[in-house]
């Protein structure tokens, strides 16, 4: 499992940040994104997925959260 950061851009989409690789792309899915609901499977823009334990939607971004990697992007 990774340490990541979750913030919005400009354009209010996610953004995902891994420092241990200086990976930082879009968010193009998420599992779940309710106010009771948040996280799941995310899908990156470069083809990666990462999953995050479904929780209560943090109460401001960014947000740090551990996850785990299910894809690799290619």
């Amino acid at each position: 499992m990774a340490n990541i950061m979750i913030r919005r851009d400009s354009k209010g989409s996610y953004q995902f940040y891994l420092p241990k690789r200086d990976l930082e792309d879009t968010i193009v899915s998420m599992e779940f994104d309710t106010q009771e609901k948040w996280g799941g499977e995310i899908k990156l823009n470069n083809g990666g997925t990462y999953y995050i334990e479904p929780q209560v939607a943090p109460a401001r971004l960014p947000y740090s959260v551990r996850a785990k990697r299910l894809d690799a992007a290619e």
